[in-house]
Parts: structure tokens; C-alpha cells; sequence
């Protein structure tokens, strides 16, 4: 093993489908480059399984960026890793020691079933965006962007939502799988702008009933959901949820 590198040992979560019980295998790797990211060591773990003529472990990624939020990893019992504000493409195996054991496994929540190994099925995410996640627009040219003035202070709210990737990283650390921080932040990132104000009135109420819908838990009011976020959005978009929620019903209730 050359210098700087890593033997890391790993337990990762195998299970064939959703209707079929998993469990943990145990694996060893040498030569682990501090400078891989964590993804990039699940690659040569599986280059080495393939080579076994073992199934290589299932696992979700797209742009390896950051970006996608499909890089959804439970690692050491945390969604994303150890790091703050990181998605696990973005970890890196120096925030590991050698000779460690890095555990891994799925999300964990009823609303996202097993696909295989460490692959859930998140399209509840999107059921619930279909249900209001969305704005009316005239078709044609693209308006010009000084005809709507937006203050400061709500365009850079709504952009900070909206910086959300629906990884679902609030889900797995909630303890109630709760959606809420995701649901919260589609919601106010629409409903602080001018172009969202015309499905404002029934938006938060389709979509909580759509979470509700979906198996999602209740808010546990912990704040576990904002603290393993990788994008960091603010626990403020939940109460503005509750807000928006509140007057969709009572604004339904009087007609």
C-alpha cells in the first residue's frame, strides 16, 4: 500500500428488492486515495466485486456534483456522511481514518421502499410536487425579468428554498420520516414570489394532503431535518408551511 493510502473497512446494506429482506455484507479495501471522494470508493469496491463475479452494490448518483441529490447515503448514521452542508458525492474519504469501519445503508422511511441495496424509490418526492408544486405561466416569449420587481429580502428567500435537491436527507434523519423541511421548502420558495400567487390559495393544502398521503411521519419539531440537510435549509420554510397551510383552509372553509 503506497503512501497516504487508506485500508477501510466497510459494512454495506444488501438487499435484493422491497419485498425481500436485506442485511449487512462485509467488505475490505486497500489502497483507498484520501483524495477519493466517497462514491469514487464505492466504485473501485464494486470494480473489485465485478472482477469476483459478485453482484456490485446498487447505489444512486447522476452529476456527482452536488447538484442532482441523488448520492443518498446512510454512512455511519448519518444521512450524507459526517460533514455539514456536503451531499456524499461531495465527501471525501480523508474525513476518514485508516483502518476505519464505515457503515452504509439506505434511507429509511416507510414512503421510500427498497429498490436494491442502497437504491429507494423516492417518486412520493414527486407525487407531492405534482399536487401543487408548480405555476401558471403564459406561453410565448419569456417576460421581460425589470416588469416583475421581486424585494431583495423574498428573492433571496425563495432562492435560498429553492436550493433544496429533494435528496431526502430530512427524511432519513428524521426519527418520524417526516417530509416536512422538503414540502416546506417547494412550497415558500413559490409562495414568496409574485409568479406563484395564483395557485397560492390551495398549494400548501394539495400538497400536505399528498405527504400525508404518501406515509410520511408528523414534524418532530427537533430539528434533525435542517441540521443533516446538505443544501442547510432553514427550519423558518416549515413555519411558513404552517402559515400558508393554515390560510389555504381557512380560505377553503369560506367558500
Amino acid at each position: 500500500m503506497s503512501a497516504g493510502n487508506m485500508h477501510i473497512k466497510l459494512k454495506v446494506w444488501r438487499q435484493s428488492n422491497s419485498n425481500t429482506n436485506g442485511g449487512f455484507e462485509d467488505y475490505s479495501l486497500d489502497g483507498v486515495s484520501p483524495d477519493m471522494s466517497f462514491l469514487e470508493m464505492f466504485d473501485v469496491l464494486n470494480e473489485q466485486l465485478i472482477e469476483k463475479g459478485t453482484e456490485p452494490v446498487a447505489f444512486d448518483h447522476d452529476c456527482r456534483e452536488g447538484i442532482c441529490g441523488m448520492c443518498s447515503m446512510y454512512i455511519n448514521g448519518q444521512p450524507h456522511g459526517p460533514l455539514r452542508g456536503v451531499t456524499t458525492c461531495q465527501l471525501h474519504m480523508r474525513s476518514f481514518n485508516d483502518g476505519d469501519t464505515i457503515v452504509v445503508e439506505p434511507w429509511r422511511a416507510e414512503a421510500f421502499p427498497v429498490i436494491k441495496d442502497l437504491v429507494v424509490d423516492r417518486d412520493a418526492f414527486d407525487r407531492v410536487i405534482s399536487a401543487g408544486g408548480f405555476v401558471s405561466v403564459n406561453t410565448g416569449n419569456a417576460q421581460d425579468a425589470n416588469s416583475l420587481p421581486i424585494p431583495k429580502v423574498d428573492a433571496d428567500e425563495s432562492f435560498a428554498a429553492a436550493a433544496c435537491i429533494g435528496c431526502g436527507a430530512c427524511v432519513a434523519a428524521c426519527k418520524n420520516a417526516s417530509a416536512m423541511l422538503f414540502v416546506s421548502a417547494k412550497i415558500s420558495q413559490l409562495a414568496l414570489l409574485p409568479q406563484g400567487q395564483a395557485e397560492r390559495s390551495m398549494r400548501a393544502e394539495k400538497m400536505v394532503a399528498q405527504m400525508d398521503a404518501e406515509g410520511f411521519g408528523a414534524c418532530t419539531n427537533t430539528g434533525a431535518c435542517a441540521a443533516e440537510c446538505p443544501k442547510e435549509i432553514s427550519l423558518e420554510n416549515i413555519a411558513r408551511m404552517n402559515r400558508e397551510y393554515i390560510g389555504a383552509k381557512l380560505s377553503s372553509s369560506n367558500v
